[in-house]
């Protein structure tokens, strides 16, 4: 994600999702004190940027003479969350950032719990390929 000439990258299994805003009322109106707000266990966002996936090591790293160095660059695992998508994921998961005076979630991808996407999204058009 780039802001600013500046690039954010996230590693690994990682997801950045910008917080729900207005998780502080009810859904009648009503405004909950911060103390009940931390309590809640999920939460809500739209992932903004997606980590590359798990490391997975290559069938062909497996060699015989361990102290010949591997050229190999790594595979990754994918994931399911893809940009743009709305994700209900574990609170005590997260870790909350501000860059660029943008508060953003870093959240591991093993703790979201629901993935919301729009019709016409990049798995939809790779299951249409497929038959």
């Amino acid at each position: 994600m780039d802001v600013n000439r500046k690039k954010l990258l996230v590693v690994g299994d990682r997801v950045l999702i910008t917080p729900e805003q207005g998780e502080d009322r009810t859904r009648v109106g009503l405004y909950l004190p911060p103390a009940a707000v931390e309590k809640m266990t999920v939460q809500g966002g739209r992932v903004v940027e997606v980590g590359p996936g798990t490391p997975v090591p290559s069938p062909g790293d497996i060699a015989d003479e361990p102290w010949k160095g591997s050229e190999s660059k790594p595979n990754f695992m994918p994931m399911e969350a893809e940009v743009g998508d709305f994700a209900l994921f574990l609170r005590n998961a997260s870790v909350e950032i501000e860059f660029e005076q943008e508060k953003y979630l870093i959240v591991p991808h093993g703790a979201i719990l629901l993935i919301v996407r729009e019709p016409g999204g990049q798995h939809e058009e790779d299951e249409e390929l497929r038959w």
